[in-house]
């Protein structure tokens, strides 16, 4: 069973990579991921699911408040690929005037 799921993983992300078999792409779009894909990406920090943002093409984790990146359709899934997506808080020993 759990062989199966991952063929039909790798067979999502063989078709997003390739551009899900379209023959034309709108090359000033980003591509989007595959949504079959989509339900088994995790971040690999948290190993929670992902959100996809469709405005800056990048899978969002809430929790942790960051963002990977989407490139030429396939997820930049590794931390240092990562921005953060909120602004840290001020410290707590600084004063404002």
């Amino acid at each position: 069973m759990l062989r199966v799921g991952r063929c039909r993983a790798a067979a999502a992300l063989r078709r997003a990579a390739s551009g899900g078999g379209r023959q034309e792409q709108d090359s000033a779009r980003p591509q989007a991921p595959e949504p079959s894909l989509l339900r088994f990406l995790v971040c690999p920090l948290s190993k929670r699911p992902l959100r996809y943002e469709e405005a800056t093409n990048e899978l969002i984790n809430e929790e942790l408040g960051i963002a990977y990146p989407i490139i030429d359709g396939i997820p930049h899934m590794i931390p240092e690929a990562a921005r953060a997506t909120r602004k840290e808080p001020p410290a707590e020993h600084s004063q404002q005037p």
